[in-house]
């Protein structure tokens, strides 16, 4: 990492135009990428990434520059460069750069680069035994194992000057079933901001058979029915509908601009009385959990929305200046190669009073999904749709037999207004999170919740 010296050179550079603001995003990235079909390694690979980014704001304009070529003299042209797409007179800013300590919440006890390739390989292969050997349908399973430690430090002209090193580890294992000319795919991916000692903690044959008896489920299900009616998503990674329908449109990306449908709504009734939601960084060791955001900022617990109330929004620098708020230390990035912007971190829907066992009691003839799959929305208006990767019959307040190919079509905030009971029974998801910056790990998180009605989409 550069010395502050250097740093303060190169931020005095990229004011030299009349900039008001400029910062630098250093990064050190080290880790592993692991991919096996049915037992035998596909493809290993080691990276490392290193790189600068150097952002100027002046007012509302904001110019990203970034290289990995870290000599000294390279970096102040890149400043110079950058600061070119900005025309005016230097301000009097005097920078002084003055180092933070920052808590670490996210204790790591086996860091990833202490453990040999061969013992990466081993959780793998017991991943896959344990899926293969679930049942005579499973035809493959496909196991990936990833880690990283990321050293960054972020440093800009209001005097932050502070470094953090995030550590990662998951793995994925998804089991093919198939019969005939059939074929259902069952996964699990869990992860954690976590070196080794995840596998200490989890089970990894559990999740493996889990997968397998996901997509033998599926292979034997009947398809799904369509129309309205009420649905029951269980808790976990069945947060991803919040996250999606719900969650970018609480970014300030999409905010500031008026192109949320949740734009200038702070104070507002947008969900049910029961719905209360969180987008939480500080959680020790959790998938989507940083000290600081990518801009330096603390991370921290901000509450999105209180019993039906819309209450917070999550905000980066830029977009704080455009709609006259603070930082809630939400900003994020893939990587050196992207300017940060506003992004969820862990993302989920509060435990409600209600049981899940009720819930279902309650249900005359609906769906019960069990696990979500991967869907799409749009933020401008909210519109989505999810596959349903395991989904049941409701009948007489009953699951019955299994059904596949269901899909869920609705609105974000439609939605939230239909949620009638929110569970007791908290858990969070891990996935990967796209946007403007980059690919992102976050947690999704809820639990089982009941939705009054949303259109089915079957056969």
């Amino acid at each position: 990492m550069l010395g502050k010296n250097k740093i303060e050179d190169i931020l005095n550079e990229a004011l030299s135009t009349g900039g008001d603001f400029a910062e630098v995003f250093i990064e050190d990235k080290i880790g592993d990428s692991l991919f096996m079909i049915d037992g035998k390694i596909q493809s290993a690979i080691s990276g490392k990434e290193h790189g600068i980014g150097i952002r100027i704001f002046k007012d509302l304009f904001s110019v990203y520059a970034y290289t990995n070529d870290m000599s000294f003299e390279n970096l102040i042209q890149t400043a110079r460069r950058a600061a070119k797409a900005i025309s005016g007179t230097k301000e009097d800013i005097v920078i002084n750069l003055i180092k933070r300590e920052i808590e670490n919440r996210n204790k790591i006890i086996l860091p990833p680069d202490t453990i040999s390739k061969d013992q990466k390989i081993l959780i793998m292969k017991e991943a896959n035994s344990a899926a293969k050997n679930y049942d005579e349908v499973i035809s493959q399973v496909r196991v990936s194992y990833g880690d990283s430690i990321q050293n960054i430090l972020v440093a800009n002209s209001e005097g932050v000057f502070v470094e953090d090193t995030r550590v990662r580890t998951r793995i994925g294992i998804e089991s093919v079933a198939s019969k005939g000319s059939e074929m259902q795919i069952g996964s699990y991916r869990p992860g954690a901001s976590k070196g080794f000692e995840l596998f200490n903690e989890i089970d990894v044959k559990k999740y493996a058979k889990e997968a397998s008896r996901i997509a033998k489920t599926m292979l034997n299900a009947d398809y799904a029915p369509s129309g309205k009616m009420p649905v029951i998503i269980d808790n976990q990674f069945g947060g991803v509908i919040f996250h999606e329908a719900c969650g970018h449109g609480l970014e300030a990306t999409s905010v500031a601009k008026g192109t949320s449908v949740f734009s200038g709504k702070l104070g507002e009734k947008i969900a049910s009385d029961v719905v209360s939601a969180v987008d939480d960084g500080t959680l020790a060791n959790e998938w989507g959990s940083s000290n600081i955001d990518d801009e330096g900022t603390p991370t921290r617990r901000n509450v999105l929305i209180e019993n039906g109330i819309l209450k917070g929004y999550m905000i980066d620098k830029l977009n704080g200046r455009r709609m006259g708020m603070e930082s809630t230390g939400s900003s994020r990035r893939e990587s050196y190669k992207y300017a940060p912007t506003s992004r969820m971190t862990n993302t989920f829907i509060l435990a409600g009073k209600s049981k899940k066992e009720d819930m279902i009691k309650n249900t005359e003839r609906g769906i019960y999904a069990k696990y979500m799959g991967g869907g799409s929305v749009n933020p401008s208006t909210g519109d989505f749709n999810f596959s349903v990767m395991e989904g049941y019959i409701i009948e007489n307040g009953e699951i019955k037999n299994p059904i596949r190919g269901a899909t869920l079509i609705g609105n974000g905030p439609d939605i939230l207004k239909k949620i009638e009971m929110v569970g007791d029974n908290l858990e969070h998801g891990q996935g990967m999170c796209g946007s403007v910056s980059g690919s992102i790990p976050a947690n999704v998180g809820q639990p089982t919740i009941l939705l009054k009605e949303i259109i089915v989409g079957g056969r």
